[in-house]
């Protein structure tokens, strides 16, 4: 099994210049946890929730909050982004991407194709929700071998025979 299988195609992205804000409000519209970096139609960075998290003042939006407080909000998506972020291509194997992932230490891996342009991003979510599948699918062979054995009156076989 491939990227392609288990990467999302619809991604969020902003320009360098994109404030904060703004990436801070898409962040929480589209309920995710990267925004992709773009210049001129090439992927130059990412931005995750906790870079945000980070870069932010603690007391935005709170009545503490003061003006140099306010103005972490304007900051540039340059100024904070991961630059030249690890990609993959849509037909790396799903276990070899998850392998980089943890040995990257990152949690995203945007999809490029050959030109480099952004097909989709896959995160860890999407590997666990892909492992979880691989573990119900083998879950569901043992529980059916077990009622085939009981109906036939044989002992059960395991599920990965």
């Amino acid at each position: 099994m491939d990227l392609n299988t288990i990467m999302s195609r619809h991604v969020i992205s902003v320009g360098m210049d994109a404030e904060l804000h703004a990436v801070r409000q898409l962040l929480s519209t589209y309920h995710i946890h990267h925004v992709l970096v773009m210049d001129k139609c090439r992927l130059v960075g990412v931005i995750s929730d906790r870079d945000v998290l980070a870069s932010i003042s603690p007391f935005v939006g709170k009545p503490t909050e003061r003006s140099q407080d306010e103005w972490t909000l304007r900051k540039h998506a340059h100024q904070i982004m991961t630059r030249n972020p690890i990609t993959a291509r849509s037909d790396m194997p799903v276990a070899d991407a998850a392998l980089l992932l943890l040995n990257s230490g990152i949690s995203c891996l945007p999809v490029v194709d050959d030109a480099g342009a952004v097909v989709g991003i896959v995160t860890w979510r999407d590997f666990l929700r892909w492992s979880l599948g691989d573990l119900t699918d083998k879950t569901c062979r043992t529980e059916l071998a077990r009622e085939a054995a009981q109906d036939s009156g044989s002992p059960p076989r395991s599920a990965a025979a």
